[in-house]
C-alpha cells in the first residue's frame, strides 16, 4: 500500500477516488441503459422475460417467486443462518424505532399550522444476486420501510440460472415478504419504476447494485423517488500510536474485498504504525479467497496517509467525506466532536466496520463518494411524506392578508394578491 506524506501527493490521491467511478465507457452504459429501460416501459413482461434469459440465463415465464418458494428455500439454509439474521433483525428493527416522526401542529388562536407524516405507499426494494447474497441488504432495506409503515413492498432479487439463494429467501421469510421477482439489473428497476403487467409500479426504489442498477436508478429518479446513487465502498480509518495494526489492516481488507473500485485508506500521525499496518496487509491478503480483488482495491485506491497531527487527519478525513469512517485512537470520543462528514462513525479498537454491515443496528447504506457532505444513512426518515396542515379562520387571515398581499404585488404576481383581495372585499360586505 503506498504511503503517502506530502500534500501534492495526498492532492493527486483525491483526484484518483473522486473520478474512480467515471469510466471512459460511461455515455455507451447510459445508451445500453435507457435502451433496456425504455422496452422495459414499452413491452411489459416481454421485456423482463428476455432480459432475464439473455443476462441470467434464465428462460422463465414466470416472474414471480412464490411464497411456497419463499418457504421451501428458506429451510435450505442452516438454522445458526436464520437464527443470526433474526437476532440482526431484531437490531436492525429497535434502532430504526428510534428515527420515527409523528405529526404535530400547533395552534395560534383559531388557527392551526401543523405538519402531517405519511408512510410512502408503495416501495421497491433491489437486492443483488450472482456473484454473491446479500440477506444483509434484505434486512437494511426493508425493516426501515416496515417500521415507516410502507403498506406495498415489493422485491426484486436476480436468480442467474435460475439459482434461488437459501439466505436471501431466509430474510425475506423472516420479514413477511409476499411480492417477490427473480429478475435483476437495470431491467428490474425499469419494472418497478414504470409498472409492468405483472408488476404494480411503486413510488420509491432503494437498494444497492451493480454500475448498470445505478445508472438505471438514476435516469428514473422524477418518475419515482430512489434512495441515493451509491458508488463504490470505501473505508477510512484515523489512527494513532496506541491502535493496533492487526485490527487495522484487516478492517482494510474488509472493505477492499468488496471490489477493485474500493477504497481502503488509513490516516495516522505515525510512521511507525504505517509500516506494521503494511506488513499486516500482505499478511493477510495472501490468506483471503478474494485475494485478486483486494489486492487491485489497495494498489489502485488504497493509500496510507501520514499527517503531522490528529487535527490534521480530522481535516482530511472531513474534506474525503468517508462512506465508513473508523477512529482507533487512544481517546477516540475527544475526536468525534471534530467529525462533520461521515456516513456512519465506528469508536474504537472493538467497533469493526463489519459490525455495522450485519448486526449492530445502524443502516449500512450509506452515502459514498464524498456524499456524507450532504446525504445521510437509509432510515426509516426517507420511507415517510410530510404534508404541511395549515388551518386560519377569519380574523388568523385579515392579520396576514396585507402583508402577503404586499409580498405578492411585490413579485408581480397579481392573481396572487387577488385571491388575498378578494376575501378582503367579501369580509367588507
Amino acid at each position: 500500500m503506498k504511503i503517502l506524506e506530502n500534500k501534492r501527493q495526498i492532492e493527486t490521491f483525491l483526484k484518483v477516488l473522486r473520478n474512480r467511478s467515471s469510466g471512459k465507457g460511461k455515455d455507451n452504459l447510459e445508451n445500453k441503459v435507457r435502451i433496456i429501460l425504455n422496452n422495459v416501459r414499452k413491452q411489459g413482461d416481454r421485456a423482463l422475460i428476455r432480459y432475464t434469459k439473455t443476462f441470467d440465463s434464465l428462460d422463465t415465464k414466470s416472474l414471480r417467486i412464490t411464497p411456497e418458494d419463499i418457504t421451501k428455500f428458506s429451510n435450505k439454509a442452516p438454522k445458526k443462518v436464520i437464527e443470526a439474521l433474526k437476532i440482526s433483525a431484531e437490531r436492525i428493527r429497535t434502532f430504526h424505532k428510534m428515527q420515527k416522526e409523528e405529526s404535530w401542529s400547533f395552534s395560534e388562536g383559531n388557527n392551526l399550522i401543523g405538519q402531517i407524516i405519511r408512510p410512502i405507499e408503495r416501495v421497491g426494494v433491489y437486492v443483488p444476486g450472482g456473484k454473491a447474497s446479500y440477506p444483509s441488504t434484505v434486512l437494511m432495506n426493508v425493516i426501515p420501510a416496515q417500521v415507516a409503515g410502507v403498506k406495498e413492498i415489493a422485491l426484486c432479487v436476480p436468480t442467474p440460472r435460475g439459482e434461488i439463494n437459501p439466505y436471501v429467501m431466509a430474510a425475506i421469510k423472516l420479514l413477511g415478504l409476499k411480492e417477490v421477482y427473480r429478475i435483476g439489473g437495470a431491467q428490474a428497476i425499469g419494472a418497478m419504476a414504470y409498472g409492468t403487467e405483472t408488476i404494480k409500479k411503486v413510488d420509491k426504489i432503494v437498494g444497492p447494485g451493480n454500475i448498470y442498477v445505478a445508472t438505471a436508478k438514476k435516469m428514473v429518479f422524477g418518475e419515482v423517488d430512489i434512495d441515493m446513487i451509491a458508488g463504490p465502498s470505501e473505508i477510512l480509518i484515523i489512527a494513532d500510536d496506541s491502535a493496533n495494526p492487526i485490527f487495522i489492516a484487516a478492517d482494510l481488507l474488509g472493505q477492499a474485498e468488496h471490489d477493485e473500485l474500493a477504497s481502503p485508506v488509513l490516516i495516522t500521525i505515525s510512521k511507525k504504525l504505517s509500516d506494521a499496518v503494511s506488513r499486516e496487509l500482505k499478511r493477510q491478503l495472501s490468506g483471503l479467497s478474494r485475494k485478486e480483488i483486494a489486492r487491485m482495491s489497495i494498489d489502485n485506491y488504497g493509500a496510507v496517509i501520514i499527517t503531522k497531527n490528529i487535527k490534521e487527519a480530522v481535516e482530511l478525513s472531513n474534506s474525503i467525506a468517508p462512506e465508513h469512517l473508523e477512529i482507533m485512537t487512544e481517546k477516540p470520543m475527544d475526536i468525534l466532536p471534530l467529525i462533520k462528514n461521515a456516513g456512519a462513525i465506528f469508536l474504537g479498537e472493538w467497533t469493526p466496520e463489519t459490525l455495522g454491515d450485519y448486526s449492530a443496528g445502524p443502516n449500512h447504506t450509506l452515502p459514498t463518494g464524498g456524499t456524507a457532505r450532504f446525504f445521510s444513512p437509509l432510515g426509516v426518515y426517507d420511507f415517510i411524506k410530510r404534508s404541511s396542515l395549515l388551518r386560519f379562520s377569519k380574523d388568523g387571515f385579515m392579520k396576514l392578508s396585507k402583508i402577503v398581499k404586499t409580498i405578492a404585488i411585490a413579485e408581480g404576481l397579481e392573481a396572487h394578491g387577488n385571491s388575498i383581495a378578494v376575501r378582503e372585499d367579501y369580509i367588507d360586505r
